[in-house]
């Protein structure tokens, strides 16, 4: 994948001030609707919805606690999740009043389903087709862009990110894996043959010429709310290479991360001399088991998120703070 080129990091402060307009622009309905290979794209703006629970900043020994830590380490392992894309508009779900968890009755799509019932896929892709226009355009903000140029400059080591947003990538990280996929590939369960996710919606919209829908919520994976009857004569494009199920590269609730992959980022923490959480809660044990492999290792654990997490007894330093506002203010 080819990547932006970074900003400097002088220019973070008025990055911010950009993103911010960003947020307002794709906070608004979408509606597409496919016809004859061609995909039209509608919007009505609307009241700006902010996904970052309220916090209050850092204060200045909270920021310098963080200082003191990350100055020390000369091997720093990130951890992120999705309380660092939140500040670019994508939802999350756990967030305190305004997760997808706490506004909607809606939960994600469960492995099991995805593998064993067609209607549950047809629903999916469909949910996923109408949100992929605004999921795809989605920027970095001021923390990926800042975690870029760290990386830059020798003091990330490796970055591990729970999140198939892409938006590391795109603001250049290189030392990086995607714990748990990326949403901008899809993959054969068949045969195992891999296309973009872009070559996806072209399928789709060349096999329903004549269906189209609409929806404001958005998911955190991307996925929109639609009901039933929305969702009746969505036609899914199986694997172009053997007729298999197809599905986001991802992985979905209910599946496990690969061993190896797994292994991967144990070696990592193992070869770290300290590790930063930044946006994550870390309920989910897939990203928690590292941060407890680090605490064994008697390693320095640093935590930025705003609510409690699953590993605040185990860190040095927490700040309750949005990610922006404390990772621009640290020197490197």
């Amino acid at each position: 994948m080819l990547c932006p080129k970074v900003p400097s990091f002088m220019a973070h402060k008025l990055l911010r001030c950009q993103l911010q307009q960003i947020n307002n622009i794709f906070n608004c309905s979408i509606n597409i609707v496919p016809h004859h290979g061609q995909t039209y794209t509608t919007s009505n703006q609307t009241q700006p919805i902010s996904f970052v629970p309220n916090s209050v900043p850092p204060s200045e020994n909270e920021l310098a606690e963080l200082q003191d830590l990350i100055q020390k380490s000369k091997r720093l392992l990130v951890l992120t999740g999705a309380g660092l894309s939140t500040e670019s508009g994508i939802p999350d779900y756990r967030s305190e009043g305004v997760g997808l968890y706490a506004r909607s009755n809606n939960r994600p799509v469960q492995y099991t389903d995805f593998l064993n019932k067609a209607e549950i896929r047809q629903r999916y892709w469909a949910r996923n087709f109408v949100g992929w226009p605004r999921f795809a355009s989605f920027s970095p903000n001021v923390s990926h862009h800042v975690l870029s140029e760290w990386e830059r400059v020798g003091k990330v080591n490796w970055l591990v990110t729970q999140n198939v947003d892409a938006l590391h990538f795109k603001a250049g990280s290189k030392r990086l894996t995607e714990l748990h996929g990326s949403a901008h590939r899809v993959e054969c369960l068949s045969c195992e043959n891999k296309i973009s996710r872009n070559e996806m919606q072209k399928l789709i919209i060349s096999q329903n010429p004549d269906w189209h829908a609409s929806s404001i919520e958005m998911a955190p994976d991307g996925d929109v709310t639609l009901t039933w009857e929305q969702v009746e004569g969505f036609t899914v494009p199986p694997c172009q290479k053997c007729g298999g199920i197809v599905k986001p590269e991802i992985v979905f609730f209910g599946a496990n991360v690969k061993k190896n992959i797994v292994n991967f980022v144990y070696e990592r923490v193992a070869e770290s001399d300290a590790i930063l959480v930044a946006g994550s809660s870390l309920e989910v044990y897939s990203g928690f088991r590292f941060v407890n492999r680090a605490y064994d290792q008697k390693k320095p654990v640093a935590i930025v998120s705003i609510g409690k997490t699953r590993a605040d007894k185990l860190a040095n330093v927490k700040i309750n703070a949005k990610c922006g506002d404390v990772l621009s203010a640290i020197s490197i």
